[in-house]
């Protein structure tokens, strides 16, 4: 009688989980905070899944365009660009540093009319970004050597009709000083190549050009823009801005993705920690249905207490009676919230197309959320650190019960019955 969990124990916790018809009302009690449970974990890991994967696809995306550091002079103009950026690709660390002029520039053709940003770069550093590798859909970045050419993204393309061939009109503020103002300055351009990237607020805002070609159109010498630096990974910027500092020299600032991102990675990490804490409320409501079931338990089963007692069970083993009849339903309440999330979780965008099709509503929009797919990435350590709450809840929800059952004396449970 004495072992802990022996085999007698568990088929009494398992008869008490099997209730017969006088005590339906408390198995429905435990199926609800089965349900509870499951749920509970399905939802969390969904929730992190998503938050985390659209973060990881978003900075993935951003980062893919933008490089990972710029480094900028201060009076505007760098001593010697190109030798600045070899001194650059010879830190450690660093994959690619290249020159980049980049600037604001209305867009038109036609009755079309949109402000853009128009970065240039080599011709042959343009087609290593990993957000372009890929990703264009019509025309080729080659062509980009002709002059007088740009690339757009695909959502600009289908806003306002564009296809490749066809002459749009760049307008640059940076215009031919007059006695009267600054006259802006107008250049046509050939599309020659259209991008999806994948991410709406740069397929809508971004146009690409040789660096020749920007320079040219926004008045800019041989010394003038920025150095764009890629790193082998993004999230030891930290780690590598100092050596990136020291070799920029004096007269010159580097920015890095994480200051440029601030405030949407900022937002993204508190609404991740704002998520989990409410879904983590739900756990709790699932666990103190654990508690009011076998509090319930307790008191339907005085009787059958009292007998084991009598027979000369200890309050341990009614203890782990208990314990073992609770627990049970918070473990494979949690291990089959596991499995429904990450089922969930791997199937998320193929559930969204499917609802998309039942209902004709436009679910996720890119338009709000700037990504064109619901991403989704599990990381171990999150559906671990779920499952452990989960799990410890459970437990910990089933102790007081479990307790009072055991501390409950067989002639107190026989004079109330």
């Amino acid at each position: 009688m004495s072992k802990a969990f022996s085999s007698l124990e568990w088929h009494i916790a398992g008869r008490y989980l099997r209730a017969k018809r006088r005590a339906s009302f408390i198995s429905i009690i435990a199926g609800i905070s089965f349900l509870g449970i499951m749920l509970g974990v399905a939802t969390l890991i969904v929730v992190m899944a998503v938050m985390t994967g659209f973060r990881a696809d978003l900075l993935d995306r951003i980062l893919g365009v933008n490089g990972h550091a710029t480094i900028r002079a201060y009076e505007s103009r760098f001593v010697d660009r190109e030798a600045l950026a070899a001194r650059l690709q010879e830190v450690e660390g660093v994959v690619l540093a290249t020159p980049l002029v980049d600037g604001q520039a209305m867009l038109s053709s036609g009755d079309a009319a949109r402000g853009v940003l128009l970065r240039g770069l080599p011709i042959e550093k343009l087609q290593q970004l990993p957000s372009l590798q890929g990703n264009i859909i019509e025309g080729d970045l080659a062509d980009l050597s002709q002059a007088k050419t740009i690339a757009i993204g695909a959502r600009l393309a289908e806003r306002y009709g564009f296809k490749t061939g066809q002459k749009i009109s760049l307008i640059s503020p940076r215009g031919t000083v007059t006695p009267f103002g600054t006259a802006p300055r107008l250049r046509q351009f050939k599309l020659v190549a259209i991008f999806r990237v994948g991410l709406s607020e740069y397929d809508l805002n971004f146009t690409f050009a040789s660096i020749d070609t920007a320079s040219r159109f926004f008045g800019f010498g041989p010394h003038q823009g920025a150095i764009d630096v890629i790193i082998d990974d993004p999230d030891l910027i930290d780690a590598r801005a100092p050596d990136l500092r020291l070799a920029a020299g004096e007269g010159n600032y580097l920015t890095d993705w994480k200051q440029s991102n601030r405030t949407l990675a900022g937002a993204l990490e508190v609404e991740r920690n704002v998520m989990f804490i409410i879904l983590t409320m739900i756990l709790l409501v699932a666990a103190l249905n654990i508690v009011s079931g076998l509090i319930m338990l307790v008191r339907d089963k005085g009787r059958d207490i009292a007998v084991l007692r009598s027979m000369g069970a200890s309050r341990g083993m009614v203890l782990r009676i208990f314990f073992i009849t609770g627990a049970s339903i918070g473990v494979v309440g949690t291990l089959a919230g596991l499995v429904a999330g990450v089922v969930f979780s791997n199937y998320i965008e193929e559930i969204r197309q499917l609802l998309i099709w039942a209902t004709g509503a436009n679910l996720f929009p890119a338009e709000v959320y700037f990504l064109e797919r619901m991403p989704a990435l599990i990381l171990p350590r999150d559906v671990a650190q779920i499952a452990l709450m989960a799990l410890a809840l459970s437990f910990l929800s089933t102790l007081y019960p479990a307790w009072r059952a055991a501390s409950q004396e067989p002639v107190e449970l026989l004079r109330n019955e």
